[in-house]
């Protein structure tokens, strides 16, 4: 199973009345996700890896506004796809670094994504690690996170649903998420969890100190048995 990439094989995941997710290399083990989130304003696409397929969810929930890179690491294909819509690209306003990566024309938003009701939380920005991340959050309803949690393998220990990144545990992001209690979280890396979202951030949040030995244990099996 390749870290990243390998068979291109579209799969959905995260469908509601709101919006859909897609991953679009299943067998890999970083387990990619990507997001359209329907806004009042139209469609975001949020952190997308592009795969044939994408286009027809899309036009499912109606017209494109806009691409958004929510992570400093994750342009992944936002360019094409805001090509291909003829949309621009969208960074955080205070995100360095990322707009000089994207060959697509480049607009910034503050405190909303837009007028689409997403609210912006920022996560982190820092330059040791040099980690920049804006988390979405449509409050009591959805919040998507790109990296600093998520459901992919090597975020979980024991029986958590839901992991913190683990570089972050030893300083798990509470200030930024803690208050939040959504009915739905998405994530960057693996599929969302639609049934006591809350809880389970709340879970994820509180534990990530306390199960680090046992989250760290599991990440070097998983690197080296595979």
């Amino acid at each position: 199973m390749p870290l990243k990439g390998g068979r291109a094989d579209l799969r959905e995941i995260d469908r509601w009345g709101g919006g859909v997710g897609w991953i679009a290399h299943p067998d890999e083990r970083m387990q990619r996700a990507s997001h359209a989130l329907v806004g009042d304003d139209g469609v975001w696409v949020v952190d997308p890896v592009d795969a044939p397929g994408v286009d027809d969810l899309l036009a499912d929930l109606g017209a494109v506004a806009g691409v958004a890179v929510c992570l400093d690491r994750h342009e992944r294909d936002a360019a094409t796809v805001a090509t291909r819509h003829d949309v621009p690209a969208f960074v955080p306003d205070w995100m360095d670094g990322v707009a000089a990566n994207l060959d697509a024309p480049v607009e910034r938003f503050g405190d909303e994504l837009g007028d689409s009701g997403y609210r912006v939380r920022r996560v982190r920005n820092t330059s040791i690690p040099p980690w920049q991340e804006a988390a979405l959050y449509r409050p009591d309803e959805t919040l998507l996170v790109p990296e600093a949690v998520g459901t992919a393998s090597f975020f979980r220990a024991g029986d958590e649903r839901l992991g913190v990144h683990p570089m972050l545990r030893p300083i798990p992001p509470r200030d930024a998420l803690g208050d939040c209690s959504p009915d739905r979280i998405l994530v960057g890396h693996g599929e969302g969890i639609a049934d006591d979202a809350t809880a389970a951030l709340d879970d994820a949040l509180a534990g990530a100190r306390r199960r680090l030995p046992a989250a760290y244990a599991k990440m070097l099996r998983e690197l080296v048995f595979g």
